[in-house]
């Protein structure tokens, strides 16, 4: 019989929750083919805004048709000491952003980079568990995340794959009562053999 700690069921708890019920965290169905895109619209929904009720800077690279990035300018979760706290399942993914997490769970492979202060951390997660600890990586900027994410081909439909032409009000989504205008963010779609710029 095996043994798992607190921490490891959790774990598997929220990735089965996520995979059995992906309409509470992306509002379609698994069998939708809009899913991949919406993964991808509730994180740049959450990279675009921050805790203060701001709009932050963010950036979008589709790098293939289950694959993205997105980079944003937000301040991680810190101690006292303005030291990182762990986050979801003790990996980087900060606490308070449950979007990024979920999409981590129907991914086969993610890749966190954290920005603090001059410090760069990077992690790898297979689903929502860290494959190992944090590790020092080179910064981009004072501060921000970098998160990309390969979904997992074998959860999605035959043939799924996140839209093309996507434009900033469309990934922004409908409800962001505290902007009247518009944000508008670079999404660069490697699929299309150019930079695939838009919404700059």
């Amino acid at each position: 019989m095996e043994h798992y700690t607190a921490d490891q069921l959790r774990v598997m708890v929220f990735e089965e929750h996520v995979r059995a019920r992906p309409a509470m965290y992306f509002r379609v169905e698994r069998d939708s083919p809009e899913l991949p895109t919406e993964v991808l619209q509730r994180v740049v929904w959450d990279a675009l805004h921050r805790r203060d009720g701001m709009h932050g800077q963010i950036s979008v690279e589709i790098t293939s048709d289950l694959s993205f990035t997105v980079e944003d300018d937000q301040l991680r979760s810190v101690d006292e000491e303005q030291r990182l706290l762990p986050g979801f399942c003790e990996s980087l993914l900060d606490k308070d952003r449950w979007a990024p997490a979920a999409a981590a769970a129907l991914s086969v492979r993610t890749v966190i980079e954290v920005w603090l202060d001059g410090r760069g951390h990077h992690q790898e997660l297979a689903g929502v568990a860290p494959v190992g600890v944090w590790e020092e990586c080179p910064v981009r900027r004072p501060y921000g995340t970098r998160t990309t994410f390969h979904l997992d081909p074998s959860y999605f439909g035959p043939g799924e794959a996140i839209a093309w032409a996507l434009r900033p009000e469309e990934l922004h989504g409908e409800g962001c009562e505290a902007h009247l205008s518009l944000a508008t963010f670079p999404i660069r779609d490697l699929r299309s053999g150019d930079d695939g710029s838009a919404g700059e």
